[in-house]
């Protein structure tokens, strides 16, 4: 039974082929349906799915023909998830804004707005947000008539207009930081506005590393589309091949061998875990402490050493492909990664006590960069941002897939949501994995590691969910001829957890902002498609 009860009487008209997914574990059957609207009813269904308490996820969307568009927006409620559509002419490509209702709409519509051309008329912030100087004004890149390779000019205009928050008042000063940066990272502007040392505001600018990706899948095979997938965000490779691939054997109604599914969730918690210890000891290393770094770096670089030796590449790139994984592991492997846990698991018992008993540790990082749990749910966050601040939703364990419907999920829930908290849910998950793990490999199932891909029709359409490291990765697919990808649209979790930076820093201290960044670890490139 959908748990979308007040959605009743729209639902009686889904024919069971709007189920999109149906699957679950004896206690759980999880769904996802997809439902039709007028385009005149996007802002009243907006305003009820938000005093229901659903979660705004996503938006996207598709251009179907030369006159017309669909507009996908996606929202979760108790682990069941609902596709709405809505149909929207290219003449008069306008809707209401989910914004007022849901703040997570707010730069995924300004994407929209910049990609396909389509205005939000009640919209509170009409800024560019993905174009930056890029194009010109009245070039929609993922219209069907912009070129793929686009128009480049010589020299891409500066985007110094770009008009920024300014506050006002007496002591009142503006710190630009960015977007390049002194470490080696991804870039990114953020603009301050500070009293003394204390944070007034924070603004984010993105967009300085947009790929194309959604523009580059269009036409690809399912491998090519798999492969694209995993270069969203280099960090999530796993995680984003995985919703990718789900998305396109939906689509084609393949199912993949129980053997396979294993071995992806085994590929995909080692993933959590690597970046996980990055992440602790980079915490630790932006409040100067330098021991932690240095021990949690040594882990990590074991552990994707030994990915490298059993799976073939340190990152697990390109393991993930449409109908399996790309390669197999023996028993004597199994035995490896079995004591390698155990080895990971004797160093963690006695590094993370040294957290949390080091005073001057606790004095940087309790308190430090607070989300509260309404804020949280205002925005929709996901991962270790939100379960540090009291959200508890995982998908492994509240849409479980498989093969997590068969296993234990454990999940760690905080409510202090403060920097030391997001320290906490990545200690706690990293435990978690390896339990997860041992699970698996002692009955990994017999089996193929793959099947032969079956090209899905012209039309067929599949939507991926996969709980990532940073949280729930969302993944639309559809073909069209010859079984190529005609819409691809990936959802990084990072376009929910980013706009939560700019929020837990008020009333911060400027020193502090590194760490608070470093504690939710945003990805540019998983925002900047």
């Amino acid at each position: 039974m959908s748990r979308f009860d007040w959605l009743s009487e729209l639902l009686a008209r889904c024919e069971d082929e709007h189920v999109l997914v149906r699957h679950g574990s004896a206690t759980r059957l999880a769904l996802v349906h997809l439902l039709d609207i007028d385009h005149e009813d996007w802002g009243r269904f907006a305003e009820v799915a938000q005093q229901q308490g659903c979660r705004w996820v996503a938006l996207w969307a598709d251009q179907i023909d030369a006159d017309d568009f669909n507009i996908d927006v996606c929202f979760e409620y108790h682990g069941d998830y609902l596709v709405v559509r809505a149909p929207l002419a290219i003449r008069q490509p306008v809707l209401p804004s989910h914004t007022p209702w849901f703040p997570a709409a707010n730069r995924p519509e300004r994407h929209l707005q910049d990609m396909f051309g389509i205005a939000f008329s009640d919209h509170p912030d009409s800024r560019r947000w993905t174009r930056h100087q890029a194009w010109p004004e009245g070039q929609y890149p993922l219209r069907r008539d912009f070129p793929a390779g686009g128009e480049p000019t010589d020299d891409t205009p500066p985007d110094s207009a770009y008009p920024f928050f300014q506050a006002q008042g007496a002591g009142v000063y503006e710190i630009p930081v960015g977007p390049v940066h002194a470490g080696i990272i991804e870039p990114g502007h953020f603009r301050f506005q500070a009293v003394g040392e204390t944070v007034l505001n924070l603004e984010e600018r993105l967009g300085y590393v947009h790929k194309g990706i959604e523009k580059t899948a269009e036409g690809r095979d399912a491998a090519a589309a798999a492969r694209l997938a995993g270069r969203v965000s280099g960090d999530s490779t796993v995680a984003h091949s995985w919703a990718a691939c789900m998305a396109m054997e939906r689509a084609a109604r393949i199912g993949v061998p129980a053997r396979a599914l294993a071995l992806r969730a085994v590929l995909a918690e080692r993933e959590r875990v690597a970046n996980h210890l990055g992440d602790i000891g980079a915490i630790c290393n932006d409040v100067g402490f330098a021991f932690a770094l240095y021990q949690f770096s040594r882990l990590r670089e074991d552990w994707q050493r030994l990915n490298r030796t059993v799976f073939g590449h340190r990152l697990l790139m390109d393991r993930v492909i449409p109908g399996g994984v790309a390669a197999d592991i023996d028993a004597a492997q199994v035995d490896e990664l079995l004591r390698q846990h155990s080895t990971l698991q004797a160093e963690l018992d006695e590094l993370i006590p040294m957290l949390d008993d080091n005073p001057s540790l606790e004095d940087r990082l309790l308190g430090t960069g607070v989300l509260t749990t309404e804020t949280a749910a205002q925005l929709g966050v996901v991962g270790y941002v939100g379960k540090a601040s009291g959200i508890d939703y995982d998908l492994r364990r509240d849409h479980a897939y498989a093969p997590y419907h068969r296993l234990q999920v454990e999940s760690p829930l905080y409510h202090d949501g403060d920097v030391a908290s997001r320290l906490k849910v990545r200690a706690d998950e990293i435990g978690h994995a390896l339990n997860l793990m041992e699970q698996l490999l002692s009955g990994l199932p017999d089996g193929e590691t793959h099947i032969d891909w079956q090209a899905p029709a012209s039309n067929a359409e599949g939507l991926g969910l996969v709980e990532g490291w940073r949280g729930e990765i969302l993944c639309y697919v559809r073909f069209g001829e010859a079984g190529r990808v005609a819409r691809f649209f990936p959802r990084d979790p990072s376009w929910l957890n980013w706009p939560a930076l700019e929020q837990l820093i008020h009333g911060n201290i400027v020193p502090d902002f590194p760490v608070c960044n470093k504690s939710v670890n945003g990805s540019y490139s998983g925002h900047d498609l």
